[in-house]
């Protein structure tokens, strides 16, 4: 019989993997629903590695580290994903502009579409540091 610190040690492991394999369990169930074919045939994921293929040429060198610097706040073990969803969005931005090189203005709108309303606190301080108006972008906030 299991009795005193080493039953709670037992209990305390037990709800400590089953709150790690919940966790991972919702973001790999996100991960699938994105990965999911939509009516046209192609899932959030492939439109996204279509955009950044399509515009990979029409990156010049200075808004790659323009987008670099922006992604900079978000913490490193996300900060690979978080660049490539918001190269997809910029390069969409840019190819619905028929755009022939991504400019400043297609890296920030790109940038807001493509966060999630609670980051735009983030990015709207890291603009300011940066010395950039946002007043042109205040309707996609």
């Amino acid at each position: 019989m299991l009795e005193g610190w080493f039953l709670y040690f037992i209990l305390f492991w037990v709800v400590v993997l089953m709150g790690s394999f919940a966790i991972g369990g919702f973001f790999m169930f996100r991960k699938f629903l994105k990965k999911l074919p939509k009516a046209d045939g192609k899932s959030d994921m492939d439109w996204e590695e279509y955009y950044v293929n399509q515009t990979r040429k029409l990156w010049p060198e200075d808004q790659k580290q323009f987008l670099e610097e922006l992604v900079s706040p978000v913490p490193e073990l996300f900060r690979d994903v978080a660049r490539h969803k918001i190269a997809g969005k910029i390069g969409e931005i840019a190819l619905k502009d028929r755009a022939e090189r991504i400019t400043q203005e297609h890296v920030i709108r790109g940038y807001i579409v493509a966060t999630p309303k609670r980051d735009h606190k983030f990015l709207r301080k890291k603009l300011h540091e940066m010395q950039i108006d946002v007043t042109p972008y205040e309707h996609l906030f």
